[in-house]
């Protein structure tokens, strides 16, 4: 995730979404870790430590309150699409595995 686009709801979501544990590298084995923020597609989601990396999206914040942006997922198939790239066939390009992908495509409506 580029760190200098993603702006929080408030302090303690940020703090969730950067939370980093000594003690476990991969935030799905972090008890203490419970948000996931997927810079690809600008969705945000409670992790389930069933030892998978399963997470249950969410709309709000659990903290806040506040509507958390409307999910990318759609508009980044559409932009690989309209790239002529097949999911299939082809490899992604890797600024569309950040965020870096909806800068070059999307007008900034200043907040994110």
């Amino acid at each position: 995730m580029t760190e200098d686009s993603v702006r929080f709801c408030c302090e303690l979501m940020a703090e969730q979404v950067e939370h980093e544990c000594e003690h476990h590298p991969d935030r799905f084995t972090c008890p203490d870790a419970l948000v996931y923020y997927s810079a690809k597609f600008d969705e945000y989601g409670l992790i389930i430590h069933d030892g998978s990396s399963s997470v249950s999206r969410i709309r709000f914040c659990p903290w806040c309150g506040a509507k958390l942006p409307p999910s990318q997922r759609a508009a980044w198939f559409a932009a690989l699409e309209s790239r002529g790239i097949d999911l299939w066939k082809d490899e992604v390009p890797p600024e569309f595995e950040t965020d870096a992908w909806r800068r070059s495509v999307m007008p900034s409506n200043g907040n994110r």
